[in-house]
């Protein structure tokens, strides 16, 4: 099925192609694997050759997708800082180009910027390519694509794969262009621009920021343009900011808002530098969070508290779309304080995404699609997920609250957290791991039924929600089953200190019984 559209001739499937698992790099909507030796158990299956085939692929799923010719495609191609990220996207390119396709080479970039070379004037691509494994250990990579319709979805992905297994493209006579373009320099414009104008200071227009200290930290990823091409030009002191050099070795911590080392860094950096913000990206920058002035973290329910109050505000009564582990506090606060609509779907950032769109496709209002990962995306932002336009938003909010002698924190005054929380992975044991699971989970809602103090809580898209009553547990759980891996996580939290042991006490002696389930864990609560 490969359309000829181009004159030329048609490429012999490479012999490499024999043995290579294609259906192995699909992850969700993404394409992942390992792309550096070195690592016991990790073998290379990732290469050049392979990255050559998959940029191929998508240009001509893009010429089947638009009917139009490879040759008449335009396709901008950016990385992370990992360390193998220049070889494989050297080879993405000659791949495109070998089609006939018009290559931009952005150099280093993030992920939301990939997105917005197919929408921004200047570039106006076709499709765009990012190399990237997010958060993933230095000896990975991976393939993020997009149209001007946003990334990919899984059944894209899967079809995209299908051709380069297939491996027979039209190469054309002619090469197509190759022209290095400065992308990131044009998207952190806009953010600036954009940022200047929803601040409207009345006295310093241009440095809105002007007089505030706020630390980035980078993690040796893709984000360090933020404190350079973003803040500074607002008028913010970024000293103290650490690890913005791309370096994919990534020495200090791994660029992840959820990794706690990471989180433990920025804040010991604004405590010590007396900042008023800090802000943490992941290594492609789709991911942020932020750190208060007494270095207190904002992520998680926090952070989605926060953006919610934004949002809400100028979108009075709007839906707030979330992943299924978001707190009962959060729903009170979104729904009781804010007057808003909470609602919790499934995990994964495309899922809770594409939820949104269906929302507002339906009719019902919704501006804001947040993962408790730090995945955010804004409706008036395409609904990308974008770490460095949700942290503007904040850093906006800020700048209003100085001018009004507030703290930007007084907008989740209000929310109420619990005083416990955690995330237990149970192990599935058995090869048909999806089958096992969805019998635990049917088996524990029967469970549930005969407990008089728990509760099956309505409205759940995602594995079993409970609602615990007793005193001595006053809370919830929710027991779900993984997106890709064979685990089930179960995710508890309390109202009291001793509440999540108790209820994993329960839940122990349930699970225990059943085969094919590693449940050592919850060992912590026998």
């Amino acid at each position: 099925m490969v359309k000829e559209t181009t004159a030329g001739a048609i490429a012999p499937m490479p012999p490499f192609t024999l043995s290579t698992n294609w259906a192995a790099l699909q992850n969700g909507s993404d394409i992942r694997g390992v792309a550096l030796a070195g690592v016991a158990g990790e073998a290379v299956n990732l290469t050049p050759e392979v990255v050559t085939t998959l940029g191929q692929a998508f240009a001509t799923w893009l010429s089947l997708e638009l009917d139009i010719p490879t040759t008449a495609l335009t396709i901008a191609v950016g990385r992370d800082s990992r360390l193998s990220g220049p070889t494989l996207m050297q080879a993405a390119i000659e791949g495109m180009a070998a089609l006939g396709c018009r290559v931009l080479d952005v150099g280093m970039a993030s992920t939301p910027a990939m997105f917005m070379s197919t929408v921004l004037p200047d570039f106006s691509g076709h499709g765009a390519i990012m190399l990237t494994a997010s958060h993933l250990p230095f000896n990975r990579n991976g393939l993020k694509f997009f149209t001007r319709q946003g990334g990919l979805g899984k059944g894209d992905i899967a079809q995209l794969l299908a051709l380069a297994e297939q491996g027979t493209f039209v190469l054309a006579t002619t090469p197509g262009a190759v022209e290095s373009r400065d992308l990131i320099a044009v998207y952190a414009a806009g953010l600036v621009q954009q940022m200047r104008q929803a601040v409207n200071h009345p006295d310093n227009f241009d440095q809105p920021l002007h007089g505030l200290k706020i630390i980035v930290d980078a993690g040796n990823g893709a984000g360090g343009f933020y404190a350079s091409q973003v803040l500074e030009p607002l008028g913010a002191d970024t000293t103290g900011s650490q690890f913005l050099d791309p370096d994919g070795t990534f020495p200090n911590h791994m660029p992840n808002p959820e990794n706690e080392a990471a989180m433990a860094s920025i804040c010991q950096a604004v405590v010590a530098h007396g900042a008023d913000f800090g802000i943490i990206f992941d290594t492609d920058v789709d991911r942020g969070a932020a750190v208060d002035h007494q270095g207190r973290e904002l992520n998680r329910n926090r952070l989605i508290a926060l953006i919610a109050a934004i949002v809400l505000k100028a979108h009075p009564g709007s839906t707030i779309v979330t992943d299924s582990i978001t707190s009962d506090g959060l729903t009170q606060f979104i729904e009781g304080d804010l007057g808003g609509i909470h609602h919790r779907f499934q995990r994964g950032y495309k899922n809770v995404i594409n939820e949104a769109l269906r929302l507002n496709a339906a009719g019902q209002p919704t501006w804001l699609a947040i993962e408790t990962s730090g995945h955010g995306a804004m409706k008036e932002n395409y609904f990308l997920d974008d770490g460095a336009y949700l942290v503007s938003q904040l850093l906006v909010e800020l700048a209003k609250a100085r001018l009004a002698n507030q703290r930007l924190t007084d907008l989740i005054a209000p929310l109420q957290e619990p005083a416990e929380s955690e995330e237990f992975r149970l192990k599935i044991q058995v090869p048909d791991f999806r089958a096992q699971g969805a019998g635990v989970i049917e088996q524990l809602q029967a469970f549930v039924e005969t407990q008089p103090d728990w509760a099956i809580v309505p409205k759940n898209y995602e594995g079993v929600r409970v609602a615990c009553s007793s005193p001595d547990e006053d809370g919830w759980f929710l027991l779900r089953l993984s997106l890709h891996d064979p685990v089930l996580p179960l995710n508890i939290e309390s109202q009291v200190a001793g509440g999540v042991v108790k209820i994993a006490q329960r839940l122990r002696a349930f699970l225990t019984p059943l085969a094919g389930l590693d449940i050592s864990a919850l060992d912590c609560a026998s």
